[in-house]
């Protein structure tokens, strides 16, 4: 799931009013595809606990995530939901809630727990991830796989920072992916190499809101750091593409791909021509950045070479082949996506280490409308509509099927047990949502095959702790007891609506 910057402007959290579309629409429950696949996702750090239990290695997160003081809430992911030990409760629920299809992500520490290409495997590792494979196909539970899901094994960061280190991420990458696609890849038709780079990039090593934590007040170079990141992490997507098509894919008869998130942007005043300038400039610089190289296998976007200049790295001439032979093996655009923000350009001086622009986002526009009501996350709004155009845009540039791997909502008072299983303003988000695809699907012909809700359950929001609840299924973190909320029927039932399948 994606954490957000504080980059929102006073008319947030002053306006006291709402007003969009996103406030009014009924949910229709508009028709999909009959083969049109819905699923619940996770990831590892976030639901698995366990963490130092059979061999497993510390990830940047268990390091991040125990600092002092506190950049966490003064929480952390040690047991969380304790997935780790419960994972055949956990996979008997998913089927009783009829879901179809589980992305998870692995913790590469643990099954390689100090991450390089000549560090020992732990095995206890790959059990749990084979056992846990096996028992999804047994219930008829499709998997889908992700690598990376933020947590580079510590020791990698500790012997060469990690991503920052592009020769030596690309072989230590791939030394795990191929260790993943042989010991899973006979089940597995579905793989994501990486979850939302721009996040690991940003978030992470700009604004230091994600582990490891890099930010300018840390002392680290976030003028260029960001970029070399993103850098590494298509490069080694690219590699990793390549391995499985050759290697894997023949007898595996699996799909590759990465999972980009982004907002959709609208103008902040529709009658400026800057602000329209500014709403299709932050779509380049968030979805582009790395949705220009995987799929269309070219450099990066004209407008972040101009406006980024010497930060922004260079593709060498035999890696812009390796990006022209992946491109069209990427199988699938992999789309996490929560709401829609409006873009305004800046009239003053960019900072050194700006990122978007010189352009700043809100939930307000200049007429004090509401881009959509807020959930428990103020930058977290219901704007279907905008989820609409945001798969329009994707299709037109990449032509690619998407598959949309996140997307859900937490509710306001959701640690109230009774509060948080009636979740009616989930379920209408949920509704408009996939109204939205319908509508991209049969008015605008965008090819859209799948729809994986997060989360299955409540778990541990990286830097927000255990405050924000996400899941379709509450758990008590006292007790860990598992409880289906209203909307995990709901999503149950009206995909047998919306898709025509027989009770």
């Amino acid at each position: 799931m994606s954490q957000e910057a504080s980059m929102f402007s006073a008319a947030d959290v002053a306006v006291t009013y709402s007003h969009s579309l996103g406030h009014d629409l009924p949910v229709e429950e508009l028709r999909l595809p009959e083969d049109f696949g819905w699923g619940a996702a996770t990831a590892a750090y976030q639901i698995e606990g366990a963490a130092s239990q059979d061999g497993k290695g510390k990830s940047v997160w268990d390091t991040y995530s125990h600092l002092q003081p506190s950049r966490t809430n003064g929480q952390h992911a040690d047991v969380s939901c304790d997935h780790y030990n419960r994972m055949p409760e956990d996979v008997d629920l998913m089927a009783s809630l009829g879901i179809e299809v589980y992305r998870f992500s692995i913790s590469w520490s643990r099954v390689i727990p100090l991450g390089g290409r000549n560090d020992p495997v732990n095995e206890k590792g790959l059990a749990f991830y084979n056992d846990l494979i096996n028992r999804l196909v047994a219930r008829g539970i499709k998997p889908v796989v992700t690598l990376y899901h933020w947590d580079t094994p510590q020791a990698l960061y500790d012997r060469y920072g990690g991503l920052l280190d592009t020769a030596e991420f690309r072989a230590d990458f791939a030394r795990y992916a191929r260790l993943c696609f042989t010991q899973f890849g006979d089940r597995v038709r579905k793989w994501v190499t990486f979850n939302e780079p721009y996040i690991t990039s940003i978030f992470a090593h700009l604004n230091g809101t994600l582990a490891p934590g890099h930010c300018r007040e840390a002392g680290t170079d976030t003028k260029t750091e960001p970029w070399r990141v993103g850098h590494t992490i298509l490069l080694s997507h690219t590699d990793v593409v390549l391995m499985y098509a050759c290697e894997f894919q023949p007898s595996q008869k699996g799909d590759i791909s990465i999972v980009l998130n982004g907002h959709f942007y609208e103008p902040f005043d529709a009658g400026s021509p800057a602000d329209r300038a500014a709403a299709k400039r932050r779509m380049v610089f968030y979805i582009g950045w790395f949705g220009d190289p995987v799929f269309l296998g070219r450099d990066y976007p004209a407008e972040m070479r101009s406006y980024l200049g010497s930060r922004l790295p260079e593709f060498m001439p035999e890696e812009r082949d390796l990006l022209r032979q992946a491109a069209p093996l990427n199988a699938f655009y992999g789309m996490n996506h929560y709401s829609t923000k409006y873009a305004r350009k800046l009239s003053e001086p960019p900072a050194e280490d700006d990122w978007t622009g010189n352009i700043e986002e809100s939930s307000v526009n200049s007429e004090g409308k509401e881009v959509g009501p807020a959930s428990a996350m103020g930058w977290l709004r219901v704007a279907p509509e905008g989820f609409r155009k945001l798969l329009g845009w994707v299709w037109e540039r990449y032509h690619v099927p998407i598959i949309v791997t996140e997307n859900g909502c937490p509710c306001v008072g959701e640690d109230d047990l009774a509060t948080a299983v009636d979740d009616k303003f989930r379920q209408r988000y949920l509704g408009l949502y996939l109204d939205a695809i319908s509508r991209a699907i049969y008015e605008d012909g965008v090819a859209v095959k799948g729809y994986y809700v997060w989360s299955l359950m409540d778990n541990y929001e990286w830097s927000a702790g255990y405050g924000p609840r996400y899941g379709i299924v509450h758990v008590d973190y006292e007790t860990l007891k598992r409880t289906p909320k209203n909307s995990a029927l709901y999503l149950r039932d009206t995909f047998k609506r919306r898709r025509g399948v027989s009770s």
